[in-house]
């Protein structure tokens, strides 16, 4: 098993495969950055969901599929935020998640962390992020992640690329989370603290 064991998780619901062409396209491309293959992993050869039931099937793999999982869906309840610096690197969805487990766990009073680079914001450790200004809905131009709902949201054109400094939040009405299993989430009744403790409510 190769060392750069990547991940997909992918939303299964009452047996229907949900966004799978770009779930496909990210194991293309990622298979071929990191192994020099142009050789096509089908997912879709490899899935047999359960037919009731929202899952999240987890799958692994490198050169080749290593496994299969269909895990029950239980979503995260997100009311905190708090915004925190650091220097991950994380642009393919890889199946280790430590660094990005440790910088939650060292901020168990919140639900969950915005992480921020070089002043400006990208992603929490779950999900793709977008702001409300009123007119658009813009996320993060550089993301940790390129997310596989991001990019169908960005190529239908409900959503825009922006870069957004974390003195920026203050601009924006409301927040929303995007991954595969929530698909484009808008959080109510959350607080983001930023780097000084300034709480932002929306």
């Amino acid at each position: 098993m190769h060392e750069k064991l990547l991940l997909e998780t992918i939303k299964i619901k009452d047996g229907v495969i949900h966004n799978l062409p770009y779930h496909q396209k990210r194991c293309d491309t990622s298979r071929k950055t990191l192994f020099k293959t142009s050789k096509k992993l089908l997912l879709s050869m490899h899935i047999n969901p359960p037919s009731k039931g929202l899952y999240r099937c987890r799958i692994l793999y490198d050169i080749s599929i290593q496994s299969i999982e269909y895990i029950p869906y239980t979503e995260k309840k997100i009311n905190t935020l708090k915004i925190v610096s650091s220097d991950i690197i994380y642009a393919h969805k890889y199946a280790n998640r430590d660094s990005l487990n440790i910088l939650l766990k060292a901020h168990q009073g919140f639900d969950e962390i915005i992480i921020a680079r070089g002043g400006y914001l990208r992603d929490t450790t779950i999900s793709n992020i977008a702001f409300y200004d009123e007119e658009k809905w813009y996320t993060p131009k550089k993301p940790l992640l390129e997310g596989t709902m991001r990019a169908k949201l960005l190529d239908e054109g409900l959503l825009h690329t922006k870069n957004i400094k974390t003195i920026d939040i203050s601009h924006f009405s409301q927040v929303a989370l995007i991954n595969a299993m929530v698909g484009f989430k808008i959080l109510n009744n959350l607080q983001i603290q930023d780097h000084q403790g300034v709480i932002y409510d929306y």
